[in-house]
């Protein structure tokens, strides 16, 4: 109520209390006027309350609203970096265990496995040599220096091959001490000069076991891709029936089925 208000129903009160005014015709009705106005003051402050009420239940509404959209949110988070953590966990086992799968684990060079799934992929319209490696007498290794011996030779093989090959060449540890090259737009003319380099490395490999020096040969066998022919069976028994060529001439030595 402003102070006019307050200042017009002190006179109003005032006038309705004196007994000088007690028997004026005006008198009830400003006295039905005073109760009723008197009335919808009430009434308004009730409405009042009630707003004010509502308003503060509204209020906490929403701040409970938002602490559990908080508290959910938090939720979530955490369920995600659980999730994430748990993906990449699993990415890195699948990994592993492909690695493992696809890889041999002593020079860590790709196994026959790995070959088997990317021969049948490559583009037939490129070039292609597919060469045979064998080391020579491996087994008189084994048999005179022991297994451990002979391991710590295949894997000074594979460096070196890693060393000897290009980039974009694939070797595979094909079994045993037999290895297998894949070299890319690479005909038999160049492909021979790059086994025989590779052979040539090896044969200057001295290799520390105990207190002796190991050293190897090489003989290799290759054999160049035709067209629409199969990589693994056609170029690859070629290729086996070249390295069993050179083996019967004598080994460290490489030959050629065209």
């Amino acid at each position: 109520m402003t102070r006019e208000e307050t200042e017009l129903m002190a006179q109003v009160e005032a006038l309705l209390s004196d007994p000088a005014h007690a028997d004026s015709p005006l008198r009830p009705a400003l006295a039905r006027l005073h109760a009723f106005h008197r009335a919808e003051k009430q009434r308004l402050e009730r409405l009042v309350t009630i707003a004010d009420g509502y308003q503060r239940y509204v209020r906490e509404d929403e701040r409970k609203a938002q602490r559990r959209y908080q508290k959910s949110l938090r939720r979530q988070e955490k369920l995600s970096r659980i999730s994430d953590g748990y993906q990449q966990l699993m990415h890195e086992r699948n990994s592993a265990l492909r690695e493992a799968s696809t890889h041999d684990p002593l020079t860590g060079l790709p196994n026959r496995r790995l070959i088997d799934e990317r021969l049948p992929k490559l583009d037939e319209r490129k070039q292609y040599t597919l060469v045979m490696l064998d080391i020579d007498h491996f087994k008189q290794i084994n048999d005179r220096h022991g297994h451990e011996a002979g391991d710590k030779v295949l894997v000074a093989i594979a460096q070196t091959i890693r060393q000897e090959l290009r980039d974009y060449d694939l070797c595979a540890r094909w079994g045993g001490e037999e290895f297998l090259l894949l070299l890319a737009d690479t005909g038999l003319s160049e492909a021979r000069i790059i086994v025989d380099r590779l052979r040539l490395r090896l044969a200057e490999l001295s290799i520390l076991v105990g207190d002796s020096r190991l050293s190897i040969t090489a003989s290799a066998g290759l054999s160049e891709y035709r067209d629409g022919e199969d990589l693994l069976n056609h170029t690859l028994q070629r290729a086996d029936q070249a390295l069993l060529q050179a083996k019967r001439s004598g080994r460290d030595r490489s030959c050629i089925i065209m």
